[in-house]
């Protein structure tokens, strides 16, 4: 029997008094993985009490979309873009770095990509200071 795993995890993890989202993502990702998954991040962000919220996304397992997901997953992209503080990214291939660059572009938060976990998470928990450009 070939059996090929393939989908989203949707999480919410705290370290100290910080809380953010994370997401696992596993082979290549169909329409179908959208119809479930998009309802799922729609309820996820809509619990989130912050204003925006810093996200870690491991796509260290990660294939690829089907086109039609591809679309899917821009869509959301859209939706929730203006949600976001920070997303870390953490993968092992250069098409997934050229994808974070390209979801920057459409995402009002501040995105990253990394070789590594511990990076992602440095990356995401280091503050960011707001300073006004007034002096």
């Amino acid at each position: 029997m070939n059996i090929k795993k393939h989908g989203l995890s949707i999480g919410i993890e705290r370290i100290n008094d910080r809380f953010f989202l994370t997401f696992k993502v596993v082979g290549k990702l169909t329409h179908k993985d959208y119809e479930i998954i998009t309802p799922m991040v729609d309820s996820a962000l809509g619990e989130v009490r912050e204003a925006k919220v810093n996200v870690l996304i491991d796509v260290t397992e990660m294939e690829g979309w089907e086109l039609r997901a591809a679309w899917d997953d821009f869509k959301l992209g859209l939706k929730h873009g203006g949600e976001f503080k920070k997303i870390a990214i953490y993968g092992n291939k250069n098409w997934q770095k050229m994808t974070a660059k390209v979801g920057s572009w459409f995402i009002s938060g501040e995105i990253k990509y990394f070789d590594t976990f511990d990076q992602a998470m440095d990356w995401l928990n280091r503050l960011t200071l707001d300073i006004p450009n007034n002096k």
